[in-house]
């Protein structure tokens, strides 16, 4: 397993390379290395490795996500909070209704499966969005009016709401009493509880750190393995109450910022030292979960729907930043940061497939599909529209 961590390692730094002289975004390279070394192509990864993938890429999202949240200012939290709530579920909403349409004409399942589909289509991908704007974050591109805050907030709770539709329709699918209303009741209980858990741990934490403190490198190492608890007490409670774990996480960095903003800057700065590393380990592992084979059977008709499905979600997305003061090429800027797919498909394309259901492999196919698909292009998107639309502050050094 050493070996192909070691291997895995130099190419994704490789492809990073030569996709940024390419002007280009080094995660497309990444994610391709990961496609080829992965099991599906020239299969050079070593079993043990996959089988410790999911942890290894969850720590890889946590160490972002903690990243995001210390970069999280109440201000700007104030400023975008309504319209980020809007954005984590109207784009997914639209998206999911045009594919639960279309999908029973090009594909010949029923509603309820293109609903299940729609479910799983609908999810943004942290994994590629979060590293993006936090770039943008710090070289103060879109801060003056928080537009990367905006969609970093927007697409941790629109993760947490897909996964609450898709549980309920698959529990509909599966015959079980599903009240509805309770489940949907999760989605707010979801919200409120990781932000609850996650406020008080950033403050057992910070009074930690300030009581004895401690390196930098200790604090982040410790603040690190806090939050991979955290998304362990989110498995243990999964069958009484719903939380969100990476809101909790983002929420533990926002508290130590507003507690203490020396101790969080130092903090961020050996979290991006480690997002080196943990950068190639979550890309290059995300790209190995990706089926070419699968993705091939989707065909002609599931790239049609993944697109289509795209023009839904982004008229949902376009009339979510509608009424707040960004102009048209900051509109369309959030448009394009909401096309990018890859964590959720990865996790649960294959869920309706081992449930039995008819339509699961056409399920797994199109899943699959929309990752090679609007990964890279999103990504791409992303950064070049970010470059060129949105305004660039005027950087103050800060003395720490």
């Amino acid at each position: 397993m050493a070996v192909s961590i070691a291997l895995i390692v130099l190419l994704g730094l490789l492809a990073d390379y030569i996709f940024k002289k390419m002007k280009l975004p080094g995660l497309v390279g990444m994610l391709i290395v990961g496609i080829l070394c992965g099991p599906y192509v020239l299969n050079i990864m070593k079993p043990e490795l996959l089988k410790v993938s999911a942890d290894l890429r969850i720590v890889a999202l946590i160490v972002i996500l903690l990243r995001a949240g210390l970069e999280l200012r109440r201000d700007t939290l104030n400023r975008v909070g309504r319209t980020a709530l809007t954005m984590s579920c109207v784009p997914a909403i639209f998206e999911g209704v045009t594919i639960t349409l279309l999908a029973p004409k090009l594909f010949g399942i029923s509603y309820l499966d293109a609903a299940i589909l729609g479910s799983i289509l609908a999810a943004v991908s942290p994994a590629v969005v979060v590293p993006l704007m936090l770039n943008f974050i710090d070289r103060r591109i879109g801060t003056n009016k928080g537009i990367p805050t905006l969609i970093l907030g927007a697409s941790s709770v629109d993760d947490v709401f897909v996964i609450v539709i898709f549980t309920i329709l698959l529990g509909i699918y599966a015959g079980t009493h599903t009240n509805i209303l309770i489940k949907l009741l999760e989605i707010p209980e979801s919200i409120i509880l990781g932000i609850v858990i996650g406020t008080l741990a950033g403050y057992i934490l910070y009074r930690i750190f300030e009581h004895y403190k401690l390196r930098a490198t200790k604090m982040t190492i410790v603040v690190i393995a806090v939050s991979i608890l955290l998304t362990w007490l989110e498995e243990k409670l999964e069958t009484r109450v719903a939380m969100s774990a990476l809101l909790g996480i983002m929420t533990v960095g926002f508290v130590m910022l507003e507690k203490a903003e020396i101790m969080a800057h130092k903090i961020s700065q050996k979290l991006s030292k480690v997002w080196i590393f943990a950068e190639i380990l979550l890309f290059v592992l995300v790209g190995a979960q990706v089926n070419i084979k699968v993705a091939w059977g989707a065909g002609p008709a599931g790239a049609i729907l993944v697109f289509i499905g795209l023009i839904g979600r982004s008229i949902g997305t376009y009339l979510s930043v509608m009424g707040t003061d960004l102009n048209l090429r900051e509109r369309l800027f959030c448009v394009i940061s909401y096309i990018p797919k890859a964590t959720v498909q990865a996790a649960i394309g294959a869920v309706p497939l081992e449930a039995g259901m008819k339509g699961g492999e056409i399920i797994l196919a199109v899943a699959v599909l929309s990752i090679l698909l609007t990964a890279p292009i999103g990504a791409i998107g992303i950064m070049f529209t970010g470059e060129k639309w949105l305004e660039r502050e005027r950087k103050v050094k800060q003395k720490w």
